[in-house]
Protein backbone atom coordinates (compact mmCIF):
# COMPACT_ATOMS: atom_id res chain seq x y z
CA UNK A 1 0.00 0.00 0.00
CA UNK A 2 2.32 3.01 0.69
CA UNK A 3 4.41 1.82 -2.95
CA UNK A 4 1.26 2.94 -4.26
CA UNK A 5 0.60 5.97 -2.24
CA UNK A 6 3.97 7.53 -2.19
CA UNK A 7 4.04 8.71 -5.89
CA UNK A 8 0.71 10.78 -5.00
CA UNK A 9 2.16 12.13 -2.07
CA UNK A 10 4.91 13.82 -4.27
CA UNK A 11 2.87 14.52 -6.29
CA UNK A 12 0.45 16.65 -3.98
CA UNK A 13 3.63 19.02 -2.95
CA UNK A 14 2.81 18.72 0.64
CA UNK A 15 5.40 21.18 1.34
CA UNK A 16 3.32 23.87 -0.77
CA UNK A 17 0.18 23.35 0.78
CA UNK A 18 0.72 26.24 2.81
CA UNK A 19 0.11 28.13 0.03
CA UNK A 20 -3.75 27.05 0.57
CA UNK A 21 -4.03 27.00 4.52
CA UNK A 22 -2.56 30.36 5.20
CA UNK A 23 -5.49 32.57 3.19
CA UNK A 24 -8.07 30.62 5.11
CA UNK A 25 -6.62 30.68 8.22
CA UNK A 26 -6.18 34.38 7.32
CA UNK A 27 -9.62 35.47 5.95
CA UNK A 28 -11.57 33.59 8.56
CA UNK A 29 -9.18 35.10 11.88
CA UNK A 30 -10.11 38.78 10.16
CA UNK A 31 -13.83 37.93 9.10
CA UNK A 32 -14.55 36.39 12.20
CA UNK A 33 -13.44 39.23 14.48
CA UNK A 34 -14.81 42.18 11.59
CA UNK A 35 -18.43 40.19 11.61
CA UNK A 36 -18.35 39.39 15.44
CA UNK A 37 -19.23 35.47 15.08
CA UNK A 38 -16.97 32.44 13.81
CA UNK A 39 -18.25 29.48 11.99
CA UNK A 40 -16.00 26.29 12.37
CA UNK A 41 -17.81 24.50 9.71
CA UNK A 42 -18.22 27.08 7.48
CA UNK A 43 -14.08 27.51 7.88
CA UNK A 44 -13.43 23.74 7.22
CA UNK A 45 -15.26 23.85 4.37
CA UNK A 46 -13.48 26.48 3.25
CA UNK A 47 -10.00 25.13 4.08
CA UNK A 48 -11.01 21.90 2.13
CA UNK A 49 -12.01 23.10 -0.65
CA UNK A 50 -9.16 25.96 -1.13
CA UNK A 51 -6.38 22.36 0.03
CA UNK A 52 -7.80 20.76 -2.89
CA UNK A 53 -7.34 23.56 -5.20
CA UNK A 54 -4.05 23.71 -4.45
CA UNK A 55 -3.27 19.65 -4.66
CA UNK A 56 -5.20 19.95 -8.26
CA UNK A 57 -2.72 22.44 -9.66
CA UNK A 58 -0.01 20.95 -8.39
CA UNK A 59 -1.18 17.53 -10.06
CA UNK A 60 -1.96 19.29 -13.37
CA UNK A 61 1.38 20.87 -13.06
CA UNK A 62 3.44 17.51 -12.43
CA UNK A 63 0.82 16.18 -15.63
CA UNK A 64 1.16 19.26 -18.14
CA UNK A 65 4.69 19.83 -17.45
CA UNK A 66 5.52 16.19 -18.43
CA UNK A 67 4.14 16.31 -20.92
CA UNK A 68 6.03 19.30 -22.34
CA UNK A 69 9.12 18.04 -21.28
CA UNK A 70 9.83 20.44 -18.92
CA UNK A 71 11.08 18.63 -16.62
CA UNK A 72 14.03 16.72 -17.28
CA UNK A 73 16.45 14.53 -16.04
CA UNK A 74 18.62 17.65 -14.93
CA UNK A 75 15.62 18.73 -12.79
CA UNK A 76 16.62 20.38 -8.73
CA UNK A 77 13.75 20.07 -7.54
CA UNK A 78 11.78 16.92 -5.86
CA UNK A 79 10.56 13.98 -8.06
CA UNK A 80 7.93 14.52 -10.89
CA UNK A 81 5.79 11.45 -11.05
CA UNK A 82 4.84 11.79 -14.61
CA UNK A 83 8.16 12.75 -16.18
CA UNK A 84 9.78 10.10 -13.82
CA UNK A 85 7.21 7.80 -15.45
CA UNK A 86 5.78 6.82 -12.17
CA UNK A 87 2.29 7.58 -13.39
CA UNK A 88 0.90 8.47 -17.04
CA UNK A 89 0.22 11.91 -17.98
CA UNK A 90 -3.74 10.40 -18.49
CA UNK A 91 -4.39 9.09 -15.17
CA UNK A 92 -2.58 12.14 -13.22
CA UNK A 93 -5.14 14.18 -15.21
CA UNK A 94 -7.78 12.05 -14.20
CA UNK A 95 -6.89 12.73 -10.95
CA UNK A 96 -6.90 15.89 -10.90
CA UNK A 97 -10.26 16.61 -12.59
CA UNK A 98 -11.38 14.27 -9.52
CA UNK A 99 -9.30 16.38 -6.59
CA UNK A 100 -11.28 19.47 -8.26
CA UNK A 101 -14.87 17.69 -8.23
CA UNK A 102 -13.76 16.77 -4.45
CA UNK A 103 -13.35 20.77 -4.04
CA UNK A 104 -16.51 21.45 -5.68
CA UNK A 105 -18.68 19.42 -3.46
CA UNK A 106 -16.70 20.83 -0.51
CA UNK A 107 -17.79 24.38 -1.84
CA UNK A 108 -21.36 23.37 -1.94
CA UNK A 109 -22.18 24.50 1.57
CA UNK A 110 -20.67 27.62 1.18
CA UNK A 111 -22.52 28.38 -1.98
CA UNK A 112 -26.06 27.35 0.29
CA UNK A 113 -25.23 29.77 2.79
CA UNK A 114 -23.33 32.81 0.97
CA UNK A 115 -24.90 32.83 -2.51
CA UNK A 116 -23.67 33.68 -5.80
CA UNK A 117 -20.46 35.02 -4.76
CA UNK A 118 -19.08 31.93 -3.99
CA UNK A 119 -19.87 30.15 -7.40
CA UNK A 120 -18.06 33.56 -9.25
CA UNK A 121 -14.63 33.33 -7.05
CA UNK A 122 -15.19 29.23 -7.32
CA UNK A 123 -15.49 28.93 -11.18
CA UNK A 124 -11.98 30.91 -12.39
CA UNK A 125 -10.25 28.79 -9.21
CA UNK A 126 -11.15 26.04 -11.10
CA UNK A 127 -10.42 26.63 -14.28
CA UNK A 128 -6.65 28.36 -13.48
CA UNK A 129 -6.20 25.46 -11.66
CA UNK A 130 -5.78 23.79 -14.81
CA UNK A 131 -5.11 27.11 -16.63
CA UNK A 132 -1.61 27.60 -14.91
CA UNK A 133 0.22 25.44 -16.81
CA UNK A 134 -2.22 24.20 -19.42
CA UNK A 135 -4.57 25.42 -21.75
CA UNK A 136 -3.98 27.70 -24.53
CA UNK A 137 -2.49 30.70 -22.75
CA UNK A 138 -0.38 28.78 -19.76
CA UNK A 139 -0.12 31.33 -17.05
CA UNK A 140 3.76 30.16 -15.79
CA UNK A 141 4.90 29.74 -19.08
CA UNK A 142 4.27 33.44 -20.01
CA UNK A 143 5.99 34.78 -16.59
CA UNK A 144 2.40 35.19 -15.18
CA UNK A 145 2.92 32.58 -12.43
CA UNK A 146 3.41 35.44 -9.39
CA UNK A 147 0.57 37.53 -10.52
CA UNK A 148 -1.70 34.05 -10.36
CA UNK A 149 -0.76 33.37 -7.42
CA UNK A 150 -1.21 37.06 -5.25
CA UNK A 151 -4.24 37.13 -6.86
CA UNK A 152 -6.07 33.86 -6.56
CA UNK A 153 -3.99 32.42 -3.57
CA UNK A 154 -4.05 36.33 -1.67
CA UNK A 155 -6.34 38.45 -2.60
CA UNK A 156 -8.92 36.11 -3.63
CA UNK A 157 -8.31 33.43 -0.74
CA UNK A 158 -8.24 35.86 1.79
CA UNK A 159 -11.38 38.40 0.88
CA UNK A 160 -13.03 35.12 -0.19
CA UNK A 161 -12.73 33.29 3.34
CA UNK A 162 -13.35 36.57 5.18
CA UNK A 163 -16.84 37.03 3.34
CA UNK A 164 -17.82 33.19 4.06
CA UNK A 165 -17.72 34.02 7.69
CA UNK A 166 -18.98 37.35 7.94
CA UNK A 167 -21.16 37.53 4.89
CA UNK A 168 -19.63 41.37 4.34
CA UNK A 169 -16.33 42.09 2.18
CA UNK A 170 -13.78 44.06 4.06
CA UNK A 171 -11.35 46.12 2.87
CA UNK A 172 -8.89 45.02 5.91
CA UNK A 173 -9.07 41.55 3.70
CA UNK A 174 -7.38 43.34 0.79
CA UNK A 175 -4.57 44.12 2.54
CA UNK A 176 -3.94 40.90 4.59
CA UNK A 177 -4.59 39.28 0.67
CA UNK A 178 -1.61 41.24 -0.75
CA UNK A 179 0.26 40.11 2.47
CA UNK A 180 0.09 36.52 2.07
CA UNK A 181 -0.19 36.21 -1.79
CA UNK A 182 3.07 37.89 -1.73
CA UNK A 183 4.44 35.64 0.68
CA UNK A 184 2.78 32.54 -1.50
CA UNK A 185 4.64 34.07 -4.47
CA UNK A 186 7.89 33.92 -2.89
CA UNK A 187 7.61 29.66 -3.18
CA UNK A 188 7.17 30.42 -7.05
CA UNK A 189 9.93 32.44 -7.52
CA UNK A 190 11.88 30.34 -5.26
CA UNK A 191 10.46 27.17 -7.23
CA UNK A 192 11.68 29.79 -10.74
CA UNK A 193 15.30 30.56 -9.25
CA UNK A 194 15.74 27.14 -8.53
CA UNK A 195 14.84 25.28 -12.20
CA UNK A 196 16.48 29.17 -14.42
CA UNK A 197 18.24 27.00 -16.06
CA UNK A 198 16.16 23.69 -17.23
CA UNK A 199 13.52 26.35 -18.13
CA UNK A 200 15.39 28.38 -19.99
CA UNK A 201 16.46 25.06 -22.23
CA UNK A 202 12.79 23.76 -21.88
CA UNK A 203 11.30 26.84 -23.35
CA UNK A 204 9.19 28.06 -20.06
CA UNK A 205 9.55 31.89 -19.74
CA UNK A 206 9.38 32.41 -16.13
CA UNK A 207 10.46 35.74 -14.73
CA UNK A 208 13.54 34.61 -13.54
CA UNK A 209 14.43 32.76 -17.27
CA UNK A 210 13.36 36.38 -19.18
CA UNK A 211 15.06 38.85 -16.84
CA UNK A 212 18.00 36.86 -15.21
CA UNK A 213 18.80 35.65 -11.92
CA UNK A 214 19.65 38.96 -10.65
CA UNK A 215 15.95 39.72 -10.94
CA UNK A 216 15.05 36.73 -9.52
CA UNK A 217 16.75 37.17 -5.98
CA UNK A 218 15.44 40.90 -6.51
CA UNK A 219 12.24 39.65 -6.74
CA UNK A 220 12.43 37.36 -3.63
CA UNK A 221 13.73 39.98 -1.21
CA UNK A 222 11.59 42.73 -2.60
CA UNK A 223 8.25 39.88 -1.96
CA UNK A 224 9.88 39.29 1.20
CA UNK A 225 10.33 43.28 2.03
CA UNK A 226 7.00 44.33 0.60
CA UNK A 227 5.13 42.66 3.39
CA UNK A 228 6.58 44.01 5.84
CA UNK A 229 6.23 47.73 4.53
CA UNK A 230 2.55 46.52 3.37
CA UNK A 231 2.20 45.75 7.20
CA UNK A 232 3.00 48.95 8.40
CA UNK A 233 -0.56 50.08 7.12
CA UNK A 234 -1.81 48.17 10.12
CA UNK A 235 -0.32 50.57 12.46
CA UNK A 236 -0.69 53.73 10.45
CA UNK A 237 -4.02 53.41 8.46
CA UNK A 238 -7.43 54.56 9.99
CA UNK A 239 -9.54 51.58 9.07
CA UNK A 240 -13.46 51.88 9.21
CA UNK A 241 -14.86 52.92 12.40
CA UNK A 242 -11.59 55.10 12.90
CA UNK A 243 -9.63 51.80 14.63
CA UNK A 244 -5.66 50.92 13.27
CA UNK A 245 -4.81 47.30 14.34
CA UNK A 246 -1.05 47.31 15.50
CA UNK A 247 -1.05 43.75 16.99
CA UNK A 248 -1.45 43.02 13.39
CA UNK A 249 1.81 44.65 12.73
CA UNK A 250 3.56 43.80 15.86
CA UNK A 251 3.42 40.02 16.09
CA UNK A 252 4.20 38.98 12.33
CA UNK A 253 7.91 40.71 12.64
CA UNK A 254 8.79 37.72 14.29
CA UNK A 255 9.21 35.74 11.34
CA UNK A 256 12.20 38.26 10.63
CA UNK A 257 14.66 35.02 11.35
CA UNK A 258 12.77 32.91 8.63
CA UNK A 259 12.92 35.69 5.92
CA UNK A 260 16.34 36.75 7.09
CA UNK A 261 17.38 33.20 6.43
CA UNK A 262 15.73 33.58 2.57
CA UNK A 263 17.40 36.18 1.74
CA UNK A 264 20.95 34.40 2.91
CA UNK A 265 20.09 31.39 0.77
CA UNK A 266 19.23 32.81 -2.72
CA UNK A 267 22.62 34.53 -2.56
CA UNK A 268 23.78 31.18 -3.65
CA UNK A 269 23.82 30.00 -7.38
CA UNK A 270 20.50 27.56 -7.60
CA UNK A 271 21.05 24.16 -6.80
CA UNK A 272 19.61 21.31 -4.65
CA UNK A 273 20.01 23.15 -1.48
CA UNK A 274 17.16 25.60 -2.62
CA UNK A 275 14.57 23.05 -2.16
CA UNK A 276 15.40 23.34 1.45
CA UNK A 277 14.91 27.08 1.00
CA UNK A 278 11.60 26.70 -0.55
CA UNK A 279 10.63 24.61 3.11
CA UNK A 280 11.93 27.96 4.56
CA UNK A 281 9.27 29.87 2.73
CA UNK A 282 6.73 27.42 3.40
CA UNK A 283 7.22 27.42 7.22
CA UNK A 284 7.37 31.44 6.93
CA UNK A 285 3.74 31.37 4.59
CA UNK A 286 2.27 29.33 7.68
CA UNK A 287 4.08 31.07 10.63
CA UNK A 288 2.91 34.53 9.49
CA UNK A 289 -0.77 33.57 9.11
CA UNK A 290 -1.00 32.13 12.83
CA UNK A 291 1.00 35.48 14.16
CA UNK A 292 -0.73 37.67 11.81
CA UNK A 293 -4.32 35.74 13.34
CA UNK A 294 -3.71 35.79 16.69
CA UNK A 295 -2.55 39.53 16.42
CA UNK A 296 -5.90 40.67 14.55
CA UNK A 297 -8.08 38.67 16.50
CA UNK A 298 -6.66 38.83 20.13
CA UNK A 299 -5.28 42.61 19.71
CA UNK A 300 -6.88 45.06 21.29
CA UNK A 301 -7.70 47.57 17.93
CA UNK A 302 -6.95 51.08 18.30
CA UNK A 303 -9.23 54.14 18.25
CA UNK A 304 -7.49 56.34 15.79
CA UNK A 305 -9.21 59.32 17.68
CA UNK A 306 -7.33 58.03 21.14
CA UNK A 307 -4.38 57.97 19.22
CA UNK A 308 -4.70 61.64 18.54
CA UNK A 309 -5.40 62.71 22.10
CA UNK A 310 -2.31 63.95 23.55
Amino acid sequence: MPSKITPWILAARPKTLGAAIAPVLVGSALGAKLGGEFCVWLMLATLGSCICLQIATNLFNDAVDGMKGSDTKERLGPTRITASGMMAPRTVLLVAAGVLVVATLLAVPLIIYRGWPIIAIGIPSLWFCYGYTGGPLPLAYRGLGELFVVLFFGLVAVTGSAYVQSGQWHVEALVAGLQVGMLSTVLIAINNFRDVDEDTKTGKRTLAVRFGKKFARWEIVALITGVLLVGMLWLFAIWPGGMRYPHACALPVLCIFLMQAIRKDIKAEPSEALNRTLAKAGALLVLFSILFSIGFSFGCPVSALRLAVP
